[in-house]
Parts: C-alpha cells; sequence; structure tokens
C-alpha cells in the first residue's frame, strides 16, 4: 500500500540565475514515471487536482489540456507496446504496466509551480501509484528540463563541470541503493569525460566533441545530448542515432528513483539538488578547486568513487 505523505513539500528553491538570455523567468519541464495506476486513472487524479480536458492521442495515450499547468501528457512509456481491443493484448498491456512506468510529462513550468505537482503526486500515491521501491528492476524514474541560460560556452561549461565533479557526491545523498547503482538506466558519467573537463576547454565545438567522444549515450545523469543537438544537430548525428534524441534548449536532468509512496520524498527536494549544482557553478572559484582536485585525485594510484564523492563534497561545503 502507498504510504501518505504526513508533512506538506517544502517551497521548491529558486535558481540563482532566474531569466534567461532574453530577460524571460527561466521555465523547467517536469516528467514523472510510477506504476500500478492506468493511464485513465491518472488523467481522472490529475483533472480532479488541476482541471483540464481529457484527449486520447492514439498509441501517445493522452493529453489533459487546459490544467493550472497546461497541458500534461500521459502515457505508457513503451514503444513496444500497442493499443489494442482483444482480449489478450488487452492483458499484455495490463502486465506491462507493472513495470513498464506510466509518465506524465509537463509542458515548461515556473520552478516555484513545482509544489502543484507534488501535491498531484501525493493524490497519486493515494490513488495507488508506486516508486522505484515496488521492484528492484523498475526503470521509474523523474526527470527535470531546467531552461538554459544561455547557449556560449560560459553558460554551458560551469554547469556540466558542476554537475559532473559532484554527481558521486548526489547519488550519496540520495541514499540511491545499490541494486539502482548498478542499472542501467542513468549510468554514472565515466571518469575519462571527468578528466577532459577538468582540463582546459576552449570552445562549444571542442565541448560537444569530448562529450560526443567520451559519453556518447543518452543514459546519464545529466544527459547533455538534446541540448548539444539544439546547439549543432549535424555534429551529434554524426555520432549518435537522433531518432531518440530531441533537440532542445534545455539541461535534461535524469534521476533514478521516482520514490512517489514515499511519505518523505517530493519533487521540490530533488529540484534543491539541481539548484545546488547551478550555485556551485556561479562559483569560478569553486569550479577551479573542483578540477584542480580532481586532478590531483586521478594523480593517485587507488581512487574509489566513494573517496571523490566525500572529498568534492567537502569542497562545496556539503550537498544535502
Amino acid at each position: 500500500m502507498s504510504a501518505s505523505r504526513n508533512t506538506a513539500p517544502s517551497s521548491p528553491a529558486p535558481l540563482p540565475v532566474r531569466d534567461n538570455a532574453n530577460g524571460d523567468p527561466r521555465r523547467v519541464g517536469v516528467e514523472i514515471e510510477f506504476g500500478a495506476l492506468a493511464e485513465e486513472q491518472v488523467t481522472g487524479v490529475i483533472t480532479e487536482r488541476m482541471g483540464g480536458q481529457v484527449e486520447q492521442r492514439g498509441e501517445r495515450g493522452y493529453v489533459v489540456t487546459d490544467t493550472e499547468l497546461g497541458d500534461i501528457e500521459v502515457y505508457l512509456d513503451t514503444q513496444y507496446l500497442k493499443r489494442a481491443e482483444s482480449g489478450f493484448q488487452q492483458r499484455i498491456h495490463d502486465i506491462a504496466r507493472q513495470v513498464v512506468p506510466v509518465e506524465i510529462v509537463t509542458g515548461p513550468i515556473l520552478p516555484a509551480e513545482i509544489t502543484k505537482l507534488d501535491a498531484l503526486c501525493a493524490d497519486l500515491a493515494k490513488a495507488g501509484a508506486t516508486g522505484t521501491a515496488a521492484g528492484v528492476f523498475l526503470g521509474f524514474g523523474v526527470h527535470f528540463n531546467p531552461e538554459v541560460t544561455g547557449e556560449t560556452l560560459p553558460d554551458i561549461l560551469p554547469t556540466l563541470r558542476a554537475f559532473a565533479f559532484l554527481e558521486d557526491s548526489i547519488r550519496d545523498a540520495a541514499r540511491i541503493d545499490l541494486a539502482r547503482r548498478v542499472m542501467p538506466y542513468v549510468d554514472a558519467y565515466p571518469r575519462p569525460l571527468l578528466d577532459g573537463l577538468a582540463e582546459e576547454i576552449g570552445s562549444l565545438d571542442a565541448l560537444i566533441d569530448l562529450y560526443l567522444d567520451r559519453a556518447p549515450s543518452r543514459n546519464h545523469g545529466l544527459d547533455m545530448l538534446c541540448l548539444f543537438a539544439h546547439l549543432d544537430e549535424a555534429r551529434v548525428a554524426g555520432a549518435m542515432d537522433m531518432n531518440l534524441i530531441s533537440p532542445r534548449p534545455t539541461y535534461h536532468y535524469r534521476l533514478p528513483d521516482c520514490r512517489i509512496d514515499e511519505p518523505d520524498w517530493s519533487l521540490s527536494l530533488e529540484w534543491q539538488r539541481w539548484v545546488r549544482i547551478e550555485e556551485v557553478a556561479q562559483d569560478a572559484g569553486l569550479i577551479g578547486d573542483l578540477c584542480a582536485a580532481w586532478r590531483d585525485h586521478r594523480a593517485h594510484l587507488t581512487t574509489t568513487r566513494s573517496d571523490w564523492a566525500k572529498r568534492a563534497a567537502d569542497i562545496v561545503g556539503g550537498i544535502s
């Protein structure tokens, strides 16, 4: 049975740079994956909480239009299952729902509006939605897609460095269990990428080439391919299959867990960790210290990720 939330979710932390390069408030798209509810149940919970009208979109599931947060998509997150009328195919669809997540996807919203999604998550949990803890091999996660502050190297590189050097610290702070760490949904960045990020990078082209050479996968905690494809689609297409890459001017922050049915979890808490990444990115001194410490860390004959996680957290004053 899903646990109930005993306390109201905390207010989402504001971004350290609140506006984009055009002077407009930065927004974030949110994707939430969970199990045990049919899409039709989910749309009902959404309309009860946020209003709106439900429209079916064939194989793409449903969209709830005109909610408090605009349009919200709802669908079973698999490209292999097709909706069908036959009883056998419908049973396969129902069985798959236990291991293939239902996903809800918002359009770009203001960070402060994450509170409304926390309230929705509480309603979904009450209705029976299950999260990662329901099964060790379940690929339920949460994705944040925060708009970038700008599209130049000085806008992007510090954020990528901050995440890369703090990733192990964040995973420790989030208490990701060992089984989840070895699953392929959100792989940690490979060390050679961090080696390159710790050195001087002179251009956006060089940064994209470094990433494509040393981390050519969508399955990373910070998937940069959507942003890099937005900036230079031809360069990314030369190295990657573009079928599953959606070019857009956002970071794609992929969390390996969705704990929608756990009472002490909230989207606001997870969002705070992203805000911390951006806060560190704004401090050139901290970024320089992290780069230097990584080079020193790699100079030792034996090093572990746990050693680095503690060292990086100490440099930035902790990760919660």
